[in-house]
């Protein structure tokens, strides 16, 4: 619960009480590996801060096959921002890459949050805001390099985490095949 208080307060200023708040609207949850935070087709009902864990925003095309869009690991927030925001029905999954371990906010809680403090909405905004360049600047870079260029990327961007997702679902984040991914590998090692 610190690390998600200490996150917020780099986004605003929470006094005391507003803090006692918070933490009475998080509630723990553990999702097992394999299983969806969130799915497409359905609307968003939470909001999670990811303590331990990863995930991943991926899609699936007509025949099955998934495409990871990008993984969210400790000490961020994980949601289907549009679908949980305007109830939506979302257009993608989030799927616990291993087990998780997350502070959520349901619907409810999260609105009667964004009624009661007043730079709730600012905070979440400027999260929102920060996530959104710094995955755009993810997105151009895929766009323009070569894959060992954007293996390397990735490897300096997220330490560590390489080594705690499957290849296959680094490879699809990459857009490159698995058997590509481990020559790269073995290219760089």
């Amino acid at each position: 619960m610190e690390a998600l208080i200490r996150y917020l307060l780099q986004y605003g200023n929470l006094n005391p009480e507003q803090i006692a708040l918070i933490q009475s609207k998080a509630e723990p949850k553990t999702i097992e590996k394999g299983t969806y935070f969130s799915e497409a087709g359905k609307i968003a009902g939470q909001i999670g801060y990811v303590t331990e864990g990863i995930l991943r925003v991926c899609y699936y095309n007509n025949i099955g096959e998934g495409f990871t869009r990008y993984f969210v690991y400790e000490n961020r927030f994980v949601a289907d921002i549009n679908s949980f925001r305007d109830q939506l029905p979302s257009s993608e999954y989030i799927e616990a890459v291993t087990d998780c371990t997350l502070m959520i906010f349901s619907k409810e809680g999260f609105t009667e949050l964004s009624n009661i403090i007043p730079g709730w909405n600012s905070i979440f905004a400027k999260i929102t805001s920060n996530v959104l360049e710094n995955k755009m600047k993810a997105s151009s870079n895929m766009l323009v390099q070569d894959a060992q260029t954007r293996y390397i990327h990735f490897l300096e961007h997220y330490p560590g985490l390489a080594n705690r997702v499957p290849l296959s679902m680094l490879a699809s984040y990459l857009g490159i095949t698995p058997s590509s991914l481990s020559r790269i590998r073995k290219n760089i090692t």
